[in-house]
């Protein structure tokens, strides 16, 4: 099995930055947690989850939704086993719950995901 916690959620005033951790723990058969490409999804009350970022376990390559390309920066540290999300320029649509989790290969897509966090709560006000 493989853990993840988040962290790092707050409120914050609108064009302000969050940073977001979620520490990765536990290994399945093969592998460890840093093998696994990891991704960032939000969902917004009311809303369906949405893909946000996605880094694979080597950080080689990287995805983003178009929504926050260019404002958010998704990175690793595989030695710590942690992965971050920095989030700039945020706006109060992006209010949501923002969750790490993990797959085997890298992508945008929700059932790709094997492993979940529980989620950190960020909030933009206007």
């Amino acid at each position: 099995q493989v853990q993840l916690v988040e962290s790092g959620g707050g409120l914050v005033q609108a064009g302000g930055s969050l940073n977001l951790s979620c520490a990765a723990s536990g290994r399945t058969s093969g592998r460890t947690s840093s093998n696994y490409a990891m991704g960032w999804f939000r969902q917004a009350p009311g809303k369906e989850r949405e893909f946000v970022a996605a880094i694979s376990w080597r950080g080689g390559s990287i995805y983003y939704s178009d929504s926050v390309k260019g404002r958010f920066t998704i990175s690793r540290d595989n030695a710590k086993n942690t992965v971050y999300l920095q989030m700039n320029s945020l706006n109060p649509e992006e209010t949501a719950d923002y969750y790490c989790a993990a797959a085997r290969r890298i992508s945008g897509t929700i059932g790709e995901y094997n492993y979940w966090g529980q989620g950190t709560q960020v909030t933009v006000s206007s």
